[in-house]
């Protein structure tokens, strides 16, 4: 498989952030009653990491491993204060909705994990396709869930009125934490489908190369 297939097919799916690592729970559960906030935070995102994940890819041979970790955290903080200015000015309703948790991306496990585990090993394409698939998944996920908990707890989805009928409890922190529990087992569920579909059918070629030598 392509590398970059891989590494995108990874972000999006198989090491999904929301789903398979369960990191970026913080913002996940106090953002998803809204689809619109949990959308801008996946965006937001999306550009922090991809920008995160290239200029440390770029300084990697520069950082002394010994303060990575802190070198890391400048370059996101400076990162995120630019994403702040930025929609304090131009969005100011998606910087009001999103509160405290913007400034929480300077510590978010996602953008430091992929620092650390990916951008730091590899070259700055590699990097960039991991950071935007990653960010991706995040937003695909946090948007999946917004839809959800806002459609179910206040009867629309991205503020338009679609029903009357409502769950208030979905509105709040815990029917979010019981729709991300949900998702998270039907995702799991569905992955694990697909990979023992996947094993039978190694098995099954494996077995009939095999006859085929036999014979």
């Amino acid at each position: 498989m392509n590398k970059y297939k891989r590494i995108t097919l990874d972000g999006l799916i198989f090491q999904n952030p929301t789903f398979m690592l369960v990191l970026g729970t913080c913002p996940t559960l106090g953002l998803i009653s809204s689809a619109m906030s949990a959308a801008g935070m996946g965006l937001t995102v999306v550009v922090i990491l991809t920008l995160s994940n290239i200029l440390i890819s770029l300084m990697r041979k520069l950082i002394p491993n010994e303060v990575r970790i802190p070198c890391y955290i400048v370059i996101i903080a400076t990162l995120v204060t630019l994403a702040r200015m930025f929609l304090e000015k131009f969005v100011p309703d998606l910087y009001d909705s999103l509160g405290g948790f913007l400034a929480l991306i300077v510590v978010n496990c996602i953008i430091l994990g992929r620092a650390e585990a990916f951008a730091n090993k590899h070259n700055v394409l590699e990097s960039a396709v991991d950071g935007l698939a990653t960010g991706m998944g995040f937003t695909c996920a946090l948007t999946l869930m917004g839809i959800i908990c806002e459609f179910i707890g206040k009867g629309s989805v991205f503020g338009l009125h679609i029903m009357d009928f409502k769950v208030g409890m979905f509105a709040t922190p815990a029917g979010s934490f019981l729709v991300y529990g949900m998702c998270i087992a039907l995702f799991t569920y569905v992955i694990n489908l697909f990979e023992r579909s996947k094993r039978v059918k190694a098995n099954k070629l494996a077995r009939e190369n095999l006859l085929r030598e036999a014979d």
